[in-house]
């Protein structure tokens, strides 16, 4: 089987690159997607074009560098063309910003919470408000809205 290998080494290759495209199968990463077509036509040109093991294995380095090079430039200008449709989709707080709302519960020391449809938040004032004042939320701090009294 070794001698088989040694006087075909483009059945080596092809089965390296079989080996690799069927674990990319598997896991779906795409790291071994590269490497395995560099294998593949490592072995091809082998079968077409005998030359050493040496220069296969030079060869197949330099495919697998150049495909994974093209591949990362494609994706970097496909992300960069991509602009997400919200920005702020999975962020909630930041989906609370500049809107008005009317406090159920006075702020303690300029802290407290406020009903945001279903959900109660922390909020924080500068100044203690009292129950029904109007205010708007002007930042997140972390999960806390950062809120202060408007006038309408």
């Amino acid at each position: 089987m070794i001698a088989l290998l040694l006087e075909h080494t483009h059945l080596a290759w092809l089965v390296l690159g079989g080996l690799l495209l069927a674990a990319e199968m598997l896991g779906g990463n795409g790291y071994l997607l590269w490497s395995g077509m560099a294998a593949v036509i490592t072995g091809l040109l082998a079968w077409i074009i005998p030359f050493s093991w040496e220069w296969q294995g030079v060869l197949f380095a330099l495919l697998t560098l150049l495909a994974a090079w093209l591949w990362w430039k494609w994706l970097s200008s496909r992300v960069k063309q991509q602009k997400p449709a919200d920005a702020s989709l999975n962020l909630r707080g930041q989906q609370l910003m500049g809107r008005r709302f009317q406090l159920d519960n006075a702020l303690v020391n300029g802290h407290g919470h406020m009903r945001v449809g279903d959900s109660s938040w922390p909020v924080s004032a500068d100044d203690d408000l009292a129950a029904g004042t109007r205010v708007e939320v002007i930042a997140v701090e972390g999960i806390t809205l950062r809120v202060k009294a408007v006038s309408e």
